[in-house]
């Protein structure tokens, strides 16, 4: 496995790590902002927080974040509160779970599936902003010359996915919608990096992913898309995420997180040729192929909608019935749009 799988992943920044909390009040006509009393609100602020480190999980180094930690925008920008940051690095959203219930991270940027396993296994995080709009940034993909044409014929094959990603929950979404069943594949569990050399090797027929390795594939020619979102109808939409005990405590260091983000966002935004360069010369891969990646997944920072939540109910009823997860759930719960509101004013 080179270098260059591994780091490639940096490129997206789907994840920058945390935990929250869920509440019985809120819901989806109300975009997750109600809050029982008591708890924390975006707009209170404290002098200082001398004592506290906040820790953000990212997946990879480089990219978006790359820039941010150069420039010291987090660091300087929670600074000015005594607050410090630690970074943390993971290959994707399952394992900051983890550290999430271990109260080890605070913020994180993951796809649909894991917030879903983390609430019903009762760990406590909010979903405080909407990264990806869901449509093209996860698709099952095959190799350029692969005779498979059609999710129909995936029935029997071995398929790499990473169990409990937002892949994991697209695959299955769309066998179902196909009529197959989760026993009319080969599942192969394993992580980004370890499939990579497995699907150039012919070990595996599909592989259902996250970009950046669906550009990756493509765009070199190493592989074709099979299904994405748009396609199927199957939105994957990111989040960030963040402790519930953390924004109980500092509600502030909330919001400021999140206009901190958004500033890095918006530089991006505003000096693309620059920022694709400086991608594509991290990774040492050609510029287009950082385009090919934005064009799938651009990065987006805002409340989140009725209609996503809506869809994250499909998508937990869903894995419910498949007994991914043990109980039904009420993804409204989770939802809190407060902190990015006030981040946006």
């Amino acid at each position: 496995m080179s270098k260059k799988y591994g780091l490639i992943a940096a490129i997206l920044v789907l994840v920058i790590i945390a935990a929250g909390c869920g509440n019985s009040n809120n819901n989806a006509g109300q975009g997750g902002n109600a809050k029982p009393a008591g708890e924390g609100n975006a707009s209170n602020t404290s002098a200082s927080h001398n004592d506290v480190t906040v820790k953000i999980g990212v997946q990879g180094k480089g990219g978006l974040f790359g820039k941010a930690q150069e420039q010291k925008w987090f660091e300087d920008a929670f600074g000015e509160l005594g607050a410090k940051v630690e970074w943390v690095e993971f290959q994707s959203g399952p394992p900051m779970i983890e550290a999430m219930a271990s109260n080890h991270l605070d913020f994180a940027g993951m796809g649909n599936m894991p917030p879903i396993s983390a609430q019903a296994a009762g760990i406590d995080f909010k979903i405080i902003s909407q990264l990806l709009d869901g449509k093209n940034n996860v698709a099952i993909i095959v190799p350029t010359d692969s005779p498979i044409k059609s999710i129909a014929d995936l029935k029997g094959k071995k398929v790499a996915v990473t169990k409990g990603s937002n892949a994991y929950n697209f695959l299955y979404r769309v066998l179902d919608k196909a009529g197959l069943k989760q026993s009319d594949i080969q599942e192969i569990q394993l992580q980004p990096d370890e499939t990579q050399p497995s699907f150039e090797g012919g070990k595996v027929d599909a592989w259902a992913v996250w970009d950046p390795y669906i550009s990756l594939n493509t765009l070199s020619g190493k592989g074709r898309v099979l299904a994405d979102g748009e396609s199927e109808g199957v939105l994957s939409p990111s989040f960030q995420l963040v402790r519930s005990d953390f924004a109980k405590k500092y509600p502030d260091l909330v919001t400021l997180y999140l206009k901190t983000f958004e500033k890095a966002r918006q530089w991006e935004a505003d000096n693309q040729e620059e920022a694709f360069q400086r991608y594509a010369d991290e990774r040492s891969i050609p510029i287009e192929l950082v385009k090919g990646m934005q064009s799938r997944a651009s990065m987006i920072n805002i409340p989140i909608s009725d209609e996503t939540i809506a869809e994250q109910q499909s998508t937990a009823d869903f894995q419910f019935q498949l007994g991914t997860i043990r109980k039904e759930i009420n993804v409204a719960d989770v939802f809190d749009n407060q902190y990015i509101e006030e981040a946006l004013k």
